[in-house]
């Protein structure tokens, strides 16, 4: 709650940004934006991929993306001018401290070859200034309040140990460690599946209660604005475009482009239930496939083992989508790796039109390589950062089929415009595009291949509302008219009701459900289901009856 009579603790004054071009010239991406944030208050910014809300909320620390730089205006964050045309001391100061952010993409921010533990235990003794027994303290206490499993044994792991999600708390108990006044997060809940998503903003929800920090909240899911905010920022090619409280906004949008993005947001309407295909001919089978990720063992003891998949088994047929749900580390994405050839199972038989598939993907021929694909859920991390986007997508087309230069640019032109992006897309590198524009890359990679089978793990997690509708509808056209197999691994409910007709629903590793979505969706038979049901159900009536 922004309390009242206070000065403002962000001042935004017709800020603009611009990015390099290819020819060295600066193309504005936030423009003339101006804003306050008071102290204790909770402002939402949304809007469409590439709209420039995370390149503002950068800002809000001092920070620019390589080959940008501050156009005109001013930013202050009390009385420290945040859009200098150097980085000040001062601004150095306060990051981490006063001013903390939760970033989009959590692997890229935790340091891959040191414990999570020990990583956020570093930022409370070098910014806290704690001793190492505190700062172990409260770095135990960090994880337990995220909602983070056996905490003292996960401080432990290493990132590309944990899942998305859990990732993705570690992060946000690391920007909480130094208690900031202004807490910025961009997509936040962006991994997190709807139980956990609830947890994670009930704590940034104490925060705020307890130290009446204020709050930047950058995100595409309307629903967590709704549940969160108590201003929304809707952004338009770079501009504010409408600001207001959420409720009036969302009730009573002034601009047609807010009613667009309402319009957009995917909810679970009994109505539209996904239609089931006939059943074809079984292209892939799973039979108690297991999988277990080994713990470190401590002074000579053996390593610990924990059962990621148990007993397995599940059938897939020709051009049928599948659904896989369930929280965070429940083994959905260990499930896709698996299926790729990415991890081997202890145990168990997968079997690609009735002969069995080697497990490792470097032992399957080239053809059984084109057939399956994955979409990963983190697409920056996914692309060659030295590659332009139209390498990445020539590079399978010539492998696989041989095509020329020029047929292959034709046709990886094609295949972006289908998802929406033009062509002057495929002479930019990956860090020159939105979290959601990079994913719609990586699946026109995928796509680029034919493949029978495509593995999609959260592929729409780095997409706003209107986007993520718009590739839904893109993947299920390119899905029909390729009859591909699809298994779509989310933890958004409406995802699954909008292209999966069944569904399969794992908890600790095993299934607890499975059927036709229509049916286990309205009449869960597991406990755990209804939980998740009931969690995205309720963001979604926020949403709608707004």
């Amino acid at each position: 709650m922004a309390l009242p009579g206070t000065e403002p603790l962000v001042r935004c004054e017709s800020l603009s940004i611009g990015y390099a071009d290819a020819d060295g010239g600066l193309v504005p991406v936030v423009s003339d934006v101006s804003f306050t944030i008071a102290p204790g208050e909770a402002v939402g910014i949304v809007g469409e991929s590439g709209s420039g809300k995370s390149t503002l909320a950068r800002a809000l620390l001092g920070y620019r993306r390589a080959g940008s730089a501050f156009l005109g205006g001013r930013l202050f964050y009390r009385d420290t001018d945040m859009a200098a045309a150097t980085v000040t001391p001062a601004v150095v100061a306060l990051r981490g401290t006063a001013v903390a952010m939760v970033p989009q993409n959590p692997l890229a921010s935790l340091t891959f070859h040191m414990p999570v533990g020990r990583q956020v235990v570093e930022v409370l003794r070098t910014r806290a200034g704690l001793g190492r027994a505190a700062a172990g303290d409260r770095m135990l206490e960090l994880l337990r309040r995220t909602g983070l499993p056996e905490p003292t044994e996960l401080a432990r792991r290493y990132p590309h140990q944990l899942s998305g999600g859990q990732r993705q708390r570690v992060v946000i108990a690391a920007a909480l460690a130094c208690n900031p006044d202004l807490l910025v997060l961009d997509e936040p809940t962006t991994a997190l599946d709807k139980t956990t998503e609830a947890q994670v903003l009930e704590l940034v929800a104490d925060l705020r209660r307890d130290s009446g920090a204020a709050l930047v909240l950058v995100t595409h899911d309307l629903n967590v604005v709704a549940r969160v905010c108590e201003r929304v920022l809707v952004m338009k090619d770079g501009r504010i475009v409408e600001d207001g409280p959420v409720g009036r906004v969302f009730s009573r949008p002034r601009t047609a482009y807010a009613r667009q993005l309402l319009g957009a947001a995917l909810l679970i309407d009994p109505q539209r239930a996904p239609q089931a295909r006939p059943r074809t001919a079984e292209l892939l089978s799973l039979r108690d496939v297991a999988f277990s990720h080994a713990r470190a063992g401590w002074f000579g003891r053996a390593p610990a083992v924990r059962r990621t998949l148990d007993q397995i088994s599940v059938d897939v047929g020709r051009g049928e989508v599948l659904g896989v749900i369930g929280e965070s580390g429940s083994g959905k994405t260990t499930l896709g790796l698996l299926l790729a050839g990415m991890l081997t199972p202890q145990a168990g038989a997968i079997c690609f039109e009735g002969h069995p598939l080697a497990p490792h993907v470097a032992d399957r021929t080239r053809d059984q390589r084109r057939r399956i694909q994955m979409v990963f859920q983190d697409p920056l991390s996914s692309l060659n950062p030295r590659q332009t986007v139209g390498s990445a997508l020539i590079r399978p087309l010539r492998h696989f089929f041989g095509l020329d230069c020029t047929a292959a640019h034709e046709r990886t032109a094609a295949l972006l415009a289908r998802l929406g992006m033009g062509p002057e897309y495929l002479d930019r590198f990956p860090r020159q595009l939105s979290g959601g524009q990079q994913q719609r890359v990586a699946i026109a990679r995928a796509f680029a291949a034919e493949p029978d089978l495509l593995i999609c793990d959260e592929i729409t997690s780095a997409l706003d509302a209107s986007v993520q509708a718009q590739v839904l509808d893109h993947l299920l056209e390119l899905q029909r008219g390729s009859a591909a197999a699809m298994l779509v691994i989310t933890h958004d409910l409406s995802v699954i009701w909008k292209v999966a007709p069944r569904v399969i629903v794992l908890k600790d590793g095993h299934i607890v459900e499975q059927g036709a979505t229509e049916a286990v969706f309205g009449h869960p038979k597991d406990r755990y289901t209804a939980d998740l049901l009931e969690s995205a159900t309720l963001a979604a009536r926020l949403v709608a009856t707004a």
